[in-house]
């Protein structure tokens, strides 16, 4: 595999912090690379200096003869005075840009809507970043680095970014290095992670999951090793009888190794007690959307934003909410926090709600500004109580801020003077002591590396109420959500399937050939007509059998996956017939799910 560029022995110093000792790596043809590691690492450094942008203090990097680098900084480098148009392909002439399919497709995924031959100045954030990624992407690069791609991008962007990077060169040819916070984003593209960590970069076979999976072993063989130098009789037994494979020269990641990791782990929340318990705080009625239209009225033009969305909130549902900018979100989360009132329609909120919104803006830090962490936190209550029933906890202010991530030597710097990702963290933590029992959370994720997104998750999984999440990060609202909605055509629409329901109806939606009037069912109604009487009962019929057929082909694919991982290594003729069955059943799966969304879809 052809050497792209490489680093060796970099050390880089800042005067209060050594930031690397002594690190080597390169980056071969085919290699898809994702960074992570804690805020202030040094992972847009170590981007940086691969990239020549930065100068290490010793050591070189090095870069193959004629290989092109093109690099997305996190920073916004775009010109006030360029044109959309400008900015993207230059001064190339029309029939140049508009002849290269890479162009086409670029212009198509990340532009659509803005006016083309209008001033980048007046962009919002989120525009300005996909403006900045398209300028990128039309570009011919053997290596591309990004910093932070998905910031201010929508699911549907982010879903057609990683297609494209995973499209954009053929198999084992150009280099990826990517530093994100976004886990979905470093599963489907990333074949290799690199953890920045204590002066060192670390690397790991895999995308984010198995990351984690070996982590969790390297952090579990640590451990053993210091509890076996703590007590080594007692402990040296239990690990002869663990047999030896944290001492092999190349451990293997096995299916089986990460089902053990995990077998004692009990299930991420406890819903029965956790719904009892939010019950017992909301009762049984927390906030009826019936009937609710909005209807903005901008200079005399009308603007309709929801129509007839009838939506019952129970205690302790767990539910996110999707939709592209400009659907309404933001609408619907004041309305369901009494923040705003609906055009026609009522709300209806339970007598004992409690209402607390993890805004963008961050506006409970502002009082608190000039006041030291500990100061600040001296004021709330004694006590917080996490999870329910014989889980239950206990936890001081300051415990609650140490599970956040804060180290004592943090507690004494002025709340202004903390990162983004401390004051996002401190933010929550005020909310949360409020002792809310509905927590709507609008895009949380900002600014949390993937170890604080981590944290916020398991602390979400004891809170005992109802919550509701705005995000474009998908694997966060998958994580911490039981169910998601979509604003499609001015609805509130339930997916079953997910996320993947959701981007597939947007697809299904702009191939429509006429626009769905916002009193229309669904976006997808005029392609797939809702079925009744006896259609529909055969309908519903065929998706609960595929609906099994579906379960019992995945169960098939994880088998022939683990019998893949134990096969002879050497028995080339066994390993491409396996593979060439597993490509099958997988196939196969995917034709049933494409059959099973088509009807759901139709059954409505």
């Amino acid at each position: 595999m052809a050497h792209l560029l490489g680093a060796e022995a970099l050390h880089l110093e800042f005067p209060t912090k050594v930031v690397f000792d002594g690190i080597s790596l390169g980056i071969d043809e085919g290699d898809r690379i994702g960074v992570v590691g804690r805020n202030g690492d040094g992972k847009s450094t170590l981007l940086a200096m691969l990239a020549g942008r930065l100068e290490p203090d010793s050591g070189r990097v090095t870069v193959r003869r004629g290989v092109r680098v093109g690099v997305l900084d996190q920073s916004d480098t775009l010109d006030d005075a360029h044109t959309v148009r400008f900015a993207v392909v230059g001064d190339r002439p029309d029939h140049d840009w508009a002849g290269d399919p890479r162009v086409r497709d670029v212009i198509a995924g990340l532009l659509e809507g803005l006016d083309w031959e209008g001033p980048v100045t007046g962009l919002s954030g989120g525009q300005r970043r996909r403006v900045a990624l398209a300028a990128l992407l039309v570009g011919d690069w053997d290596v591309l680095f990004l910093d932070e791609p998905t910031n201010h991008l929508d699911v549907e962007a982010i879903a057609w970014l990683a297609d494209h990077v995973r499209g954009r060169w053929p198999a084992n040819q150009g280099g990826l290095l990517v530093v994100t916070h976004d886990r979905w984003f470093l599963d489907e593209v990333c074949t290799t992670t690199w953890e920045v960590h204590d002066r060192i970069v670390e690397p790991f076979e895999g995308g984010y999951a198995a990351y984690i999976l070996q982590r969790v072993e390297r952090d579990r063989q640590a451990a053993a090793i210091e509890a076996r130098r703590q007590n080594l009789a007692r402990k040296e037994l239990a690990w002869l009888r663990r047999g030896a494979p944290a001492r092999t020269s190349k451990p293997k990641f096995r299916i089986d190794a990460a089902n053990a990791l995990i077998e004692d782990v009990p299930e991420l929340r406890d819903p029965v007690a956790l719904q009892a318990l939010a019950i017992t705080r909301l009762g049984k009625d927390v906030v009826d959307l019936l009937d609710v239209s909005v209807v903005y009225d901008d200079g005399g033009s009308r603007t309709e934003v929801f129509h007839d969305v009838e939506w019952r909130i129970a205690p302790g549902e767990r539910t996110g909410i999707l939709g592209i900018n400009g659907a309404g979100k933001s609408t619907l989360l004041s309305l369901i926090s009494g923040e705003q009132e609906p055009t026609s329609g009522r709300v209806k909120r339970g007598k004992t709600v409690r209402v607390a919104i993890l805004s963008q803006r961050m506006d409970e830090l502002d009082p608190h500004l000039d006041d030291p962490v500990r100061v600040v936190i001296s004021g709330l209550r004694t006590t917080y109580t996490l999870g329910a029933g014989s889980k239950a906890q206990e936890l001081s202010p300051g415990q609650l801020l140490e599970r956040m991530g804060f180290a004592s030597a943090q507690l004494s710097t002025p709340v202004r003077d903390l990162s983004g990702g401390q004051k996002r963290r401190l933010q929550l933590l005020l909310i949360l002591l409020s002792q809310p029992n509905v927590l709507i959370l609008d895009e949380p994720t900002n600014d949390l590396d993937t170890d604080m997104l981590a944290a916020l998750e398991d602390l979400l999984d004891s809170w005992p109420g109802t919550l509701i999440v705005v995000s474009h990060d998908r694997y966060f609202m998958e994580r911490v959500t039981d169910q998601q909605y979509a604003l499609l055509g001015g609805r509130l629409r339930h997916l079953p399937a997910g996320v993947d329901e959701y981007l597939r109806l947007l697809a299904a939606d702009r191939r429509a050939p006429t626009a769905t009037p916002p009193s229309a069912a669904s976006p997808s109604a005029a392609a797939n007509p809702a079925l009744t009487g006896a259609d529909l009962r055969a309908a519903q019929k065929e998706a609960a059998a595929l609906e099994r057929r579906i379960e019992k082909l995945e169960k098939e694919v994880s088998r022939a996956k683990i019998a893949l991982a134990d096969h002879d290594q050497s028995d080339y003729a066994g390993l491409s017939a396996e593979m060439s069955r597993i490509s099958a059943l997988e196939a196969e799966r995917d034709e049933t799910e494409e059959r099973w969304f088509a009807l759901i879809e139709q059954i409505g």
